[in-house]
C-alpha cells in the first residue's frame, strides 16, 4: 500500500505534463491522419479491383464482342448502302443517256428518214433473199440426204459417235462434280475440325482464366479477411491507447489530490505550530482547552476528509483492480473510522472542559497536550503510511499504463508495416496477373491467327487445284 507525495518542483512537472501531452495529441492526429490515408487507399483499390474483375470478366468480353460486332455490321450495311447507292446512280445516269439518245432521235430530219427508210428498205430485201437462199440449200441437203444411202449411215454413225462422246464428258462432268463436293466436304470437314479445335482451345483458356479468376478472388477474400482482421486489431489497439491515456490522466489527477492534500496537512501543521506557541504565552488554560480541542477537532475532520476521498477513490477503482486496491480502502475506511471516533471524544471532552476550575484545568491541560501529542505522532504515522502507500500504488500504476502503451504503440507500427507491405504485395501480384492475362490472350489471338491462315491457304490450295483439274480435262 503505498500514495503518492508531494513534489517540490510541481509547476515545472506541470509543464512538462503538458508538453507531454501536446506531444501525444500531435503523434495521434498523426495517426489518424495515417490511419484515413490508410483506409481510403484500401477503398480505392477495392474499388480498383471490382473493376479490374468487371472489365475482364466473361461478360465484359461478350458485351464488347457484341459492341465489335454491331460496329462491324453497321459498317457493313453502310458499305452495301453505298454501293447500292452507287449502282443506281450508275443506272440514272444510263437511264438518262438512253433518254437523252431517244429525244435526239424523236425527231431526225428529212434526208436522214429517208437515208434510214432505204437502209431500212436494203436489209429487208437482203434479208429476204438470205433466207430464200438458205431454204433452198436447206432444202436441196435434205434432199440430197433423203437419196444418198452412205450418207445417212456416216451420218448416222457420227450421231452415234457424238452419243457415246456426250456420255464420257457426262461422267467426267459428273466425276468432276463428285470430286468438287468430296473437295468442299473436306474443306467442311477441316473446317469444322478446326472451329471445333479453337472452340475446345477458346474453352480450355476460359476455364483457366475462370479457375484463375476464383482462385484470385479466393486470395483477395482471404487477403480482405486478414486485412479487416489486422484492421480490427489496429482499432482496439487505438481504443487501448485510448483507455491507457485516459487512465494516466486520472492517474496524473489523483496524484495532483494527493500533492494537494499533503500541502493541505503541512499548512494545518505549521498553522498549529504557530498556534500552540501563541496558547502557551497566554496561559489561558479553559480557553486554550476548548481552542485546541476545537484544533485537534479540525485536525480529525480535515484527516477524515482525506480518508474519505482515498475511500471514495478506492471504491471507483475497487471496479477495475479488486484484488490490488482492497488492502488500501480497509486501511483507509479503519482510518476513517479510528478518526471519526477520536473525534467524538474530543468533542465530549470539549463538553467537560466548562465545569473544571483553573488548577484542574491546567493539570487537565498538560495530561491532554500529552495524550493529543501522542495520539498526532501516532496519526501522522499512519497518515503517511497511507500517503506513501497511495503514492506508490499510484507510481507502480502510471509505471505500469507507460509499459502498456509504449507496447501498443509497438503493436499498432507494426500492423502499420505489415499493411503497407500487404498493400505492395497486392499491387505487385495485380500487376503479375494482369500481365499474364494480356499474355495469354496475345498467344490465344495469335493462334486464332495462325489457324486462321492455314484455314485460308488451305482453301485456296483446294480452289488452285480444282481449277487445274478443269483446265486438264477442257
Amino acid at each position: 500500500m503505498a500514495l503518492p507525495t508531494l513534489s517540490a518542483h510541481w509547476p515545472g512537472r506541470v509543464r512538462a505534463l503538458e508538453r507531454q501531452l501536446v506531444r501525444q495529441r500531435e503523434q495521434e492526429a498523426r495517426w489518424r491522419q495515417q490511419w484515413e490515408l490508410h483506409s481510403q487507399y484500401f477503398r480505392e483499390q477495392e474499388v480498383r479491383s471490382s473493376k479490374q474483375s468487371q472489365w475482364s470478366s466473361r461478360q465484359s468480353f461478350q458485351r464488347s464482342m457484341s459492341a465489335f460486332q454491331r460496329e462491324r455490321m453497321k459498317e457493313e450495311k453502310r458499305r452495301k448502302l453505298e454501293e447500292r447507292r452507287e449502282h443506281l446512280r450508275l443506272m440514272l445516269q444510263e437511264e438518262r443517256d438512253q433518254l437523252e439518245a431517244e429525244l435526239r432521235n424523236v425527231r431526225p430530219d428529212r434526208a436522214t428518214l429517208t437515208r434510214q427508210l432505204v437502209g431500212k428498205t436494203d436489209a429487208l430485201r437482203s434479208a429476204r433473199e438470205e433466207r430464200r437462199k438458205n431454204l433452198a440449200q436447206e432444202l436441196l441437203r435434205e434432199h440430197w440426204k433423203q437419196n444418198n444411202p452412205g450418207l445417212r449411215k456416216v451420218e448416222s454413225e457420227l450421231h452415234k459417235d457424238h452419243v457415246v462422246s456426250q456420255w464420257e464428258v457426262q461422267h467426267q462432268e459428273k466425276k468432276q462434280v463428285r470430286c468438287s463436293q468430296e473437295a468442299d466436304e473436306r474443306t467442311q470437314e477441316e473446317k469444322r475440325r478446326f472451329e471445333n479445335e479453337y472452340e475446345r482451345t477458346r474453352r480450355e483458356a476460359l476455364e483457366r482464366m475462370n479457375e484463375e479468376e476464383e482462385k484470385r478472388k479466393q486470395e483477395e477474400k482471404n487477403r480482405a479477411e486478414d486485412l479487416r482482421k489486422q484492421m480490427e486489431e489496429l482499432k482496439l489497439r487505438e481504443q487501448e491507447a485510448e483507455h491507457l491515456k485516459q487512465e494516466q490522466e486520472a492517474l496524473m489527477s489523483q496524484r495532483w489530490e494527493l500533492e494537494k492534500l499533503e500541502d493541505e496537512r503541512k499548512r494545518m501543521e505549521e498553522s498549529r505550530r504557530k498556534t500552540e506557541f501563541g496558547h502557551f504565552l497566554t496561559r489561558q488554560y479553559r480557553a486554550q482547552l476548548k481552542r485546541r480541542a476545537q484544533q485537534v477537532q479540525e485536525e480529525l475532520e480535515a484527516d477524515r476528509k482525506i480518508l474519505a476521498a482515498l475511500l471514495e477513490g478506492g471504491v471507483e477503482e475497487q471496479r477495475i483492480e479488486k484484488a490490488r486496491r482492497e488492502r488500501a480502502v480497509a486501511d483507509a475506511a479503519w482510518m476513517k473510522r479510528v478518526i471519526e471516533e477520536q473525534l467524538q471524544l474530543e468533542r465530549e471532552r470539549e463538553a467537560e472542559f466548562d465545569i473544571l476550575y483553573r488548577e484542574e484545568a491546567q493539570r487537565v491541560w498538560e495530561k491532554r497536550e500529552a495524550e493529543w501529542e501522542k495520539e498526532r505522532r501516532a496519526r501522522e504515522r499512519l497518515m503517511r503510511e497511507v500517503l506513501t502507500g497511495r503514492q506508490q500504488q499510484l507510481e507502480e500504476r502510471m509505471k505500469e499504463n507507460r509499459l502498456a502503451r509504449e507496447e501498443s504503440l509497438q503493436r499498432r507500427e507494426e500492423l502499420i508495416q505489415q499493411l503497407e507491405l500487404e498493400r505492395l504485395t497486392l499491387r505487385q501480384e495485380r500487376e503479375q496477373q494482369e500481365g499474364a492475362r494480356t499474355a495469354r490472350m496475345q498467344e490465344i489471338n495469335a493462334q486464332v491467327c495462325i489457324e486462321l491462315t492455314l484455314l485460308t491457304m488451305c482453301a485456296k490450295r483446294n480452289a488452285i487445284n480444282m481449277q487445274k483439274k478443269k483446265i486438264k480435262k477442257i
